[in-house]
């Protein structure tokens, strides 16, 4: 092929592709496509962050704690504290400084945490078991028991107005016609047992807010909290509700009514770490475990003679009492021996004993004072040890 017919034929391939890409371009329509991410990190770590820009938008001064070692320092007048977390683990003493706080000016929102035991007497929740309220669930209670614990319609709520929204909460205001609804939880139901409550709000089948005085202060006490987290707090008039609990007041949002540990901490975020250390471990002991070497063969019988077990009595009182123990054990051998041949022998001085023994076993007194002499505080060599052993012997068997 000549040169000239492959640029032609070149030249018409990229002709071609040209027009190819500009139908494709002419064809080709643009559109706008949403990645969904998620919660930003800050929305995941806190569950209540709309609700603390809820509360600022609307000019209240809004600030979060860990735990209650803030109460101390924060004054009960012109403050609402939401106490939102868990408190399995609060103390009596903790309980008893919350509502001491809240009678002395301070409005404490609670959630209740626990359901009212029958057979104990108490729910375990020490704020709700002090203010006498007691939580049931909605399913146990009957047509009869929930006609005589259903608290009276206050004043603005018409008795004979028919519920459009039996599954939502309503909460009725003075010189208001309409109520306010709320998407609490209708699982469960609160009960004032000591008629303290002057203000509540219900759904058809349930009360879910409770509001009491307490000292000169307000408690607010709620079936949950859920209404206000993120994904909820937009919902009804569920935003207008915490608006309306902290109105006119500083507020603390408490989340924790302690901080989490550091083993809940570790299994929330690292478990499988945790999982390959414990495997880890388990190798690691199971390697330590391993035996090294072949099994050792038990000693036959033939070779267990007299001469073995005496070595071996031998050397179990050298390593557990010591060379003084044994030493000690020959000297009392060899002054019982000499008491037996000479009475009196025990009320001699120590020069007239070693006479005495020189008399019976006719030994020179250089052998009776080396094995009869006190023994050295300090531990015998072997060489020596076994010297002052066989003055001893010596000594001995000549009685």
């Amino acid at each position: 092929m000549s040169r000239r017919r492959q640029l032609l034929l070149g030249a018409a391939l990229v002709l071609g592709l040209g027009l190819l890409g500009l139908y494709l371009l002419s064809r080709a329509q643009p559109y706008a496509e949403t990645v969904e991410h998620g919660p930003a990190p800050e929305v995941q770590a806190n569950p209540y962050l709309a609700a603390e820009h809820f509360l600022r938008r609307h000019g209240l001064q809004v600030q979060r704690a860990a735990d209650l070692r803030l109460l101390p320092t924060l004054p009960s007048a012109g403050q609402t504290l939401l106490l939102l977390g868990d408190r399995r683990r609060m103390s009596p003493r903790q309980s008893e400084r919350l509502l001491t706080w809240a009678a002395e000016g301070g409005h404490l929102v609670i959630v209740a945490e626990r359901l009212w035991d029958e057979d104990e007497g108490k729910s375990g929740d020490l704020l709700l078991d002090s203010l006498g309220l007691q939580q049931y669930r909605s399913d146990d209670l009957d047509d009869t028991s929930a006609d005589a614990d259903d608290q009276t319609p206050s004043p603005a709520e018409p008795a004979d107005e028919a519920n459009p929204y039996p599954e939502l909460t309503r909460l009725y205001l003075e010189n208001e016609a309409a109520p306010a609804y709320f998407g609490f939880d209708t699982g469960f139901h609160l009960y004032d047992t000591e008629n303290r409550a002057h203000a509540w709000a219900n759904s058809a089948a349930a009360t879910h807010l409770v509001q009491l005085y307490h000292g000169d202060g307000l408690i607010s006490v709620l079936s949950d909290s859920w209404i206000w987290r993120n994904d909820k707090i937009a919902d009804y008039d569920n935003a207008w509700l915490l608006w309306y609990l902290s109105q006119d007041s500083a507020v603390t949002l408490l989340y924790h009514a302690e901080r989490d540990g550091l083993p809940s901490l570790l299994l929330r975020h690292f478990p499988q770490a945790l999982v390959a250390l414990a495997l880890l471990l388990g190798l690691g002991l199971w390697y330590a475990g391993m035996r090294q070497g072949p099994l050792q063969a038990p000693a036959g019988r033939s070779r267990r003679q007299l001469q073995e077990h005496l070595r071996g009595s031998a050397d179990f009182l050298l390593r557990r009492s010591g060379q003084h123990s044994l030493l000690q054990g020959l000297q009392q051998d060899i002054q019982r021996r000499a008491r037996h041949r000479h009475p009196g022998f025990e009320r001699l001085g120590v020069a007239e004993q070693w006479q005495v023994l020189g008399r019976l076993t006719r030994l020179p007194s250089r052998a009776i004072s080396h094995a009869m002499r006190p023994l050295p505080r300090q531990r015998l060599s072997a060489v020596d040890f076994t010297r002052q052993v066989a003055h001893l012997q010596t000594l001995r068997n000549a009685l």
